[in-house]
C-alpha cells in the first residue's frame, strides 16, 4: 500500500526558488508566511512540514499527531524545538554546505567597504568635495589593503572555510580561533582570545547555542572589545544574539573598534527597534539577513530540501538533526 504524504511548506515566501515536485505520492500546500496562531490549522493534517523560520514549538507538535519529518529550509533549527522531536519521533533535517560562496563574498564585501572607507567617500563625493579639490584626488579618508594583514575566523565550517580560501587569495594570513575557554588548544588553532588580539579583521561563524557548557550568546562583549586591536574590524553574518549589541554601539562610538559589518540583528526583524538601525556612522554597515541569499544559493537551499525530503520517505537518513 502507497501512503500518500501530506506536505506543508509554512513559510514559502522565504525561499526564491524553483521546488521541483517530489518523486513519491503526495499532496502539497504551501503558505507565503505563518502567523503562530495559525499554526496548528495549517498543520493538523500534515506528515511532513517544511519551515525557514516560522516556529514548531512543543504545544504545536502536541496539536499535529500525524508529523513524521520537519525539513528546516535553512542550516539553523533554533525555531525547532528539537527535545520535543525527540520525545515524540519527529525527525528533523536541516540543509548544509549551500552557502559556501555566498555568505563568503558577503563577508568580503563588508570587509571591502570599511577598509577602503566607501561610505565615507560616497559622502564626500555627495557633499562636492572632489570638484573642490585642488589636486587629482582626495585625502579626505583612510584607505587600507586587506593584503598582508590578519583576519580572525570564529566558527570554521563550511562557510568559515570558505571565508579562509576568499583571504588567501587576498593574501592575508587566517587564524582559526579554538573555542572560547577552551582548555586546550587543537592544532592548526589559536587561543580565543589571542585571535581578538591579534587579528586586524574579525568573522564570525558560529552557531547561536543556548546549553550552558557551549553557550555562544553575547560571545563578544565589552571584554572582548577591550582585547582587539582599535584598528580592528568585526564582521557578523552568522547570528545577531552572539554579539552584545550595547556593547558593540559604545566600541564603535568610542573608536574602540575601527568599525563594524553585520548582516543579523538579535531580533529579526526588528519591528521594535535596535540600537543598531539608529547608528549612522560610516564605519558600521548594515544588511537585512540577505548574506545567504543569492540566487544560486537559494536555488542549491531548494535542490537540497527536495533531496532531504525524498531520502526520508525512502528510508535513508540524510542532514538529519533528530
Amino acid at each position: 500500500m502507497i501512503t500518500k504524504e501530506y506536505i506543508v511548506f509554512l513559510d514559502r515566501a522565504t525561499l526564491l526558488a524553483e521546488l521541483r515536485p517530489p518523486s513519491f505520492e503526495h499532496s502539497w500546500v504551501e503558505h507565503p508566511a505563518c502567523p503562530p496562531e495559525d499554526a496548528a490549522d495549517f498543520l493538523w493534517r500534515a506528515s511532513i512540514a517544511i519551515t525557514n523560520k516560522a516556529p514548531i514549538t512543543r504545544e504545536l507538535l502536541a496539536a499535529c499527531p500525524k508529523l513524521r519529518l520537519i525539513a528546516v529550509a535553512a542550516t539553523g533549527t533554533n525555531n525547532v524545538d528539537l527535545d520535543a522531536c525527540r520525545e515524540r519521533g519527529v525527525a528533523v533535517c536541516n540543509i548544509r554546505a549551500y552557502a559556501e560562496h555566498t555568505v563568503p563574498e558577503h563577508v568580503f564585501m563588508l570587509l571591502l567597504a570599511l577598509r577602503r572607507n566607501l561610505l565615507a567617500w560616497r559622502d564626500s563625493l555627495r557633499q562636492g568635495a572632489w570638484r573642490k579639490a585642488t589636486q587629482f584626488c582626495l585625502f579626505d579618508h583612510e584607505i587600507h589593503d586587506l593584503h598582508g594583514s590578519t583576519l580572525g575566523l570564529i566558527g570554521y565550517g563550511n562557510v568559515g572555510a570558505g571565508v579562509e580560501r576568499l583571504a588567501h587569495a587576498f593574501g592575508m594570513n587566517v587564524l582559526i580561533a579554538e573555542h572560547k575557554g577552551a582548555a586546550e588548544i587543537r592544532p592548526g588553532r589559536v587561543a580565543f582570545d589571542e585571535v581578538l588580539a591579534r587579528a586586524d579583521q574579525i568573522s564570525l561563524h558560529t552557531p547561536l547555542v543556548e546549553e550552558p557548557r557551549e553557550a555562544t550568546r553575547n560571545l563578544i562583549g565589552a571584554r572582548e572589545f577591550g582585547l582587539m586591536k582599535r584598528n580592528a574590524v568585526l564582521i557578523n553574518t552568522a547570528r545577531g544574539g552572539l554579539v552584545d549589541e550595547a556593547a558593540l554601539v559604545t566600541a564603535l562610538a568610542t573608536r574602540r573598534i575601527a568599525g563594524a559589518g553585520f548582516d543579523v540583528l538579535s531580533v529579526e526583524p526588528p519591528s521594535a527597534g535596535n540600537p543598531l538601525l539608529e547608528l549612522k556612522l560610516p564605519n558600521f554597515l548594515l544588511t537585512p539577513h540577505v548574506a545567504w541569499s543569492s540566487r544560486e544559493a537559494m536555488q542549491r537551499l531548494a535542490d537540497q530540501l527536495m533531496d532531504n525530503i525524498e531520502a526520508f520517505v525512502r528510508g535513508e537518513q540524510r542532514n538529519r538533526v533528530v
